[in-house]
């Protein structure tokens, strides 16, 4: 829910509880989220469903026998409960997102995540740059020059200079005078 978006099995990893076959399994088959295949990774995504009981949860209160920081997550949840419906507001409005508020950071790490084969798994700037095809040249070595300065962001020259293409050469963004070819963002 608060990707508010598909989201890879190996980023739920990072986001918190892992999603096993059985959780998965039963997740689906009570229509809370629908799984998909993408490549050689499962991608999750809530139905409208699973939005309405994350929506049940807010206001639903703590479980009886919950303490410590399990009752002060209730007791948040239920002021954003309070808020939303004072508001009438959905979580949806909240959480959702829309393509043309995202920076070009943003559509750049998204598009990581779409074409890593794993968080911070290796990927060309050749790939990269053709998933974001709209996007201005320069614009994108600006994005990718501010990303390299961020934690969990690496940027690195291919280290076997025989196997790049001229597109692989075309596509390096250059940081320090050192032109760059491949990125990897972790979790």
């Amino acid at each position: 829910m608060a990707r508010s978006r598909p989201v890879p099995n190996p980023d739920l990893v990072a986001l918190g509880p892992k999603l096993d076959k059985p959780g998965r399994d039963k997740l689906n088959r009570l229509g809370l989220i629908e799984s998909t295949r993408q490549g050689n990774r499962l991608v999750h995504e809530l139905t409208d469903k699973g939005w309405r009981t994350c929506r049940d949860l807010v206001t639903a209160g703590p479980p009886p026998r919950a303490a410590g920081a399990a009752k002060t997550l209730y007791t948040v949840l239920g002021a954003l409960g309070r808020y939303l419906d004072g508001a009438d507001l959905s979580l949806a409005d909240v959480f959702g997102y829309t393509d043309d508020v995202l920076t070009l950071d943003d559509r750049i790490r998204r598009a990581y995540v779409d074409l890593a084969p794993r968080p911070g798994g290796w990927v060309s700037l050749t790939t990269l740059r053709s998933a974001v095809p709209d996007a201005d040249r320069a614009d994108v070595d600006a994005a990718l020059r501010t990303l390299y300065r961020q934690p969990g962001v690496s940027l690195i020259p291919e280290e076997n200079q025989k196997v790049l293409t001229a597109a692989d050469r075309d596509a390096a963004v250059d940081i320090g005078g050192q032109p760059k070819h491949l990125i990897a963002i972790e979790g």
